[in-house]
């Protein structure tokens, strides 16, 4: 069973670094204390790991980072659970395609090790790169990821503001333009806001809400803690 905590940001406004989801990880990993870490998405590895090795150590965890090892896949295949963090997401997923990771990626969360992302780490879970708003400071082979839900992630999800005086495309404009071209569920993650995915069940949790689109509907609002996986269609589309 495909276990995912899909997260819309490692940090909070008025917390430190993954503090606003310590509880949620550590009864999601279980008992999972070996962590395979995913530093891709950010230039320095080195200084990424060790940030991350840090806060996983504060909850009991190892954490070993794949740029550090000769073999990263067989880290991923050993590994008790992998947690990819935040950054740009074309950086991160020309980074798995250049290690050959994503086959790696999937027959392990197939198995049923717990798969944590946060931010571009949700993104790549998702089909594809497409609702990402970073900039293509790299070129990634394909923008296909790993395919590990059947819908798309939009995080740091922001509301577009009526009094604004802004004139540039909101993110709620952006999602719709997607949708013209691909026929995927789109989750708007609002900070604070997490999925967590067992098996087939999707549940919202965290502080805040979320907004999901589908093609050729109104956006319906979701709040924590409830299932959405009606709303996303996944046990129809995984049929």
């Amino acid at each position: 069973m495909k276990r995912l905590l899909l997260i819309s940001n490692s940090t909070l406004y008025g917390s430190g670094y993954l503090d606003h989801v310590e509880s949620e990880i550590r009864d999601f990993r279980s008992d999972a204390s070996r962590i395979a870490f995913v530093p891709f998405a950010l230039f320095d590895r080195g200084k990424y790991a060790n940030q991350a090795r840090d806060r996983f150590a504060r909850m009991g965890c190892t954490l070993i980072s794949l740029h550090d090892v000769s073999n990263p896949q067989r880290l991923v295949e050993e590994s008790e659970a992998i947690f990819i963090g935040g950054g740009n997401t074309f950086r991160l997923l020309k980074g798995l395609y250049d290690f050959d990771l994503l086959s790696a990626i999937r027959r392990t969360v197939e198995r049923g090790m717990p798969y944590i992302g946060s931010s571009a780490g949700s993104i790549v879970a998702c089909p594809s790169l497409k609702t990402t708003k970073d900039m293509p400071v790299v070129q990634p082979p394909s923008f296909k990821a790993l395919g590990l839900v059947n819908f798309q992630i939009s995080p740091h999800y922001l509301d577009p503001d009526p009094s604004s005086k802004h004139m540039g495309e909101t993110q709620e404009e952006r999602i719709l333009q997607f949708l013209e071209e691909n026929d995927l569920p789109v989750v708007g993650l609002r900070e604070g806001a997490m999925l967590r995915v067992e098996g087939e069940d999707v549940t919202l949790k965290g502080s805040s809400g979320v907004r999901i689109f589908r093609r050729g509907e109104k956006p319906v609002e979701a709040a924590p803690v409830m299932r959405v996986d009606g709303l996303l269609h996944v046990a129809e589309m995984c049929a």
